[in-house]
């Protein structure tokens, strides 16, 4: 009995740990380093899955050194490992550095938003099994610590082989070939389900809340009156040999759009057709018949898209934002100044209902009294022949201080000042029908509001920080936004509630974008990632990547939705196939990129590097297959680029030079 009692006592009878969590705050250290070497010296096919448990693992240890007050021991920890995380986590880490006392842990929203949640990950589970048994046979040496953590703070959804999904064979021997760098769609805080708004970590899986996807449906009036039109315009321009009739084109999309579950028009509450509302759908008609037709990579041979670059020059670094009108004849701007400015693309004169002001080829908006961050145009059309002019009416601009302005393209003036953001707002952007718009601001909320209403109708809160970016859906019945919490919501403009929430960026969103047919979503983030999303699903389909860091600012798609046009901070314009390799984890060539863009694949011979000539230090950027063209720029960020409804890609930026 004595010497049993003597057993854990040294010479000066203190006593001796022989468990790791008998050994105070050092224990998580220990422990934590001991599962670190077995994950980095594990099978390299289960590497990439077992390396996503050290971040919730690596946090909730933190957390606990602080409470269970060993503080000299957190600040070691914390240093000894964080460099671990700093690619993906950098914004989690610097939140949770200063945490020194228990007492912080309150104040702290990262903090909280981990210790009220269970950090959500999916494993394959044999690789789970195998990690379960080697902490359990380790257990004195820290093990039991790592499974406690596990038990208490992560909900571990174990996952099968398939032949076909993210956990099939072939896609974790693609992931073990590259270090993986972002987390899954379903990973993170909080516990929600894949795709779903419902951030209830005990809900089922499978709820999905069912969306109308398809087109609105055309009023009845309306739809006879487009028909009469285009009969009167095969009529007198019948259609050239090999081309099929305006009235045949319209069968056939009215055809396509009846596929797909609308939403009810009276729940939209969108006004009556007016005469000038024939003459867009007239059109739209005659551009969708005879536009460039993009069908994807035939033969490996991938489409011709052709790029309209148009630079401003002298701009002194003031300029925000630009956005290009759906008649292709007007850009506007705004800048730092706080104004906002019209230009005609042709420098034709643009005509005014008041006397006082002359035509000309450029008009500036002055009623802002801070930055503009994003202007908007309402509809419009290219008329053509159409004797309704069909050009946008309205600009809409956004600023920090906090309010949305309306501009009459008519008469050069400010007609409404809209308000009700707490904090700037970052984006402005009309509805497809011109008579709402929706608004994203750093208080966190996206608001949609009536052009004729002062207040906003809708308000949606969710966003944990500052709502950045938005889009809308192209039936009016959805809208998207994006933000620094690095999450992308859908919801629904009828009500206001979360339809969809996606999770998978690593840093903060810089644009989204929806895809004509409604079906898809693009978004980017600031390190340069577009992330492809099935809105019904509510899946990641595909991560493309190409752009440097610094943000992609502007996402566009064809009129078929199987091509997206991206363009930002590094000065080039990138086309990508929507219907290339789903692999998340597939891999294109490595080129090396100098400041003056020109590229030099690394596989080339030297001379070929030396014939790029000499410059400063060239930065590696991985290039996934599902680029089909990189159009780079002199010096000229890309603010904006936008398909037009005759699939040309129209795109502007202010020169840095």
């Amino acid at each position: 009995m004595l010497r049993t009692e003597m057993a854990n006592l040294d010479a000066d009878g203190r006593p001796v740990y022989t468990r790791q969590e008998n050994n105070g705050g050092a224990k998580y250290g220990h422990s934590f380093a001991m599962l670190k070497v077995w994950i980095d010296e594990n099978l390299d096919i289960y590497k990439p899955e077992l390396r996503r448990i050290l971040w919730p693992i690596f946090v909730y240890a933190f957390l606990s050194i602080i409470s269970d007050q060993y503080l000299a021991d957190a600040p070691k920890f914390f240093n000894a490992f964080k460099d671990e995380f700093g690619a993906e986590h950098e914004d989690d880490l610097n939140a949770l550095q200063p945490i020194a006392l228990p007492e912080h842990i309150k104040d702290n929203r990262v903090a909280m938003l981990y210790r009220e949640n269970k950090y959500r990950i999916s494993i394959n589970k044999v690789a789970f099994f195998n990690m379960i048994s080697f902490l359990e046979a380790n257990e004195k040496q820290g093990g039991s610590v790592i499974v406690y953590i596990i038990q208490v703070n992560c909900g571990v959804v174990l996952t099968e082989r398939a032949a076909d999904d993210q956990y099939s064979l072939a896609r974790m021997l693609g992931r073990a070939a590259t270090v993986e760098d972002h987390p899954q769609e379903d990973e993170g805080i909080p516990g929600h389900n894949p795709g779903s708004a419902n951030v209830d970590r005990n809900a089922n899986s499978t709820v999905l809340t069912k969306l109308k996807l398809g087109p609105l449906d055309m009023e009845s009036d309306l739809f006879d009156d487009v028909q009469a039109e285009l009969r009167d315009e095969d009529e007198k321009y019948p259609p050239r040999a090999g081309k099929s009739s305006l009235s045949d084109e319209f069968d056939r999309m009215i055809k396509r759009e009846e596929s797909e579950e609308s939403p009810n028009r009276g729940d939209l509450q969108i006004p009556p057709s007016l005469a000038r509302d024939v003459a867009f759908e007239v059109q739209r008609v005659k551009e969708n018949r005879d536009r460039l037709r993009i069908e994807g990579r035939t033969g490996g041979v991938a489409p011709g898209v052709s790029v309209c670059m148009f630079t401003f020059h002298n701009t002194h670094d003031v300029l925000n934002c630009l956005d290009f009108s759906g008649d292709n004849k007007l850009v506007a701007a705004g800048t730092d100044d706080s104004w906002v400015g019209v230009w005609s693309l042709d420098g034709s004169p643009m005509e005014s209902l008041r006397p006082s002001v002359k035509p000309g080829n450029h008009y500036r908006f002055i009623g802002h009294s801070a930055p503009v961050y994003a202007v908007s145009f309402s509809p419009g059309i290219n008329p053509h022949e159409q004797k309704l002019d069909t050009g946008p009416r309205f600009l809409l601009s956004c600023s920090s201080d906090k309010s949305i302005r309306l501009w009459s393209l008519q008469a050069w003036a400010c007609l409404v000042i809209y308000k009700g953001h707490e904090l700037p707002i970052w984006d402005v952007q009309w509805g497809p029908w011109g008579h709402y718009f929706l608004t994203a601001s750093r208080d966190g909320t996206a608001r949609v509001w009536s052009q004729g209403e002062a207040s906003a109708l809708r308000i949606m809160v969710g966003h944990d920080q500052s709502c950045d970016v938005i889009c809308w859906h192209p039936n009016g019945a959805y809208v998207f936004s994006g933000g620094e919490d690095k999450t992308v919501r859908m919801w629904a403009v009828t009500n206001g509630y979360p339809v969809r929430l996606f999770t998978g960026h690593n840093a903060y969103l810089t644009s989204i974008s929806c895809s004509p047919n409604g079906k898809l979503l693009a978004s980017a983030d600031e390190k340069g990632t577009i992330i492809l999303w099935d809105l019904a699903a509510g899946k990641l389909l595909k991560r493309m990547k190409g752009h440097d860091k610094g943000g992609i600012w502007s996402l566009s798609w064809s009129v078929e939705s199987n091509v997206v046009v991206s363009g930002g901070a590094d000065g080039t314009v990138r086309v990508w196939d929507v219907e290339g390799s789903p692999d998340p984890t597939s891999q294109g060539r490595t080129v090396n990129q100098r400041v003056n863009n020109t590229k030099i694949d690394i596989s080339a011979p030297s001379s070929s590097a030396a014939a790029a000539g000499k410059g400063k230090k060239k930065q590696k950027e991985v290039v996934t297959p599902d680029q089909i063209f990189a159009f780079p720029t002199k010096k000229t960020p890309v603010y904006k680029v936008k398909f037009t409804r005759m699939n040309l890609i129209v795109a502007g930026g202010a020169n840095m030079g």
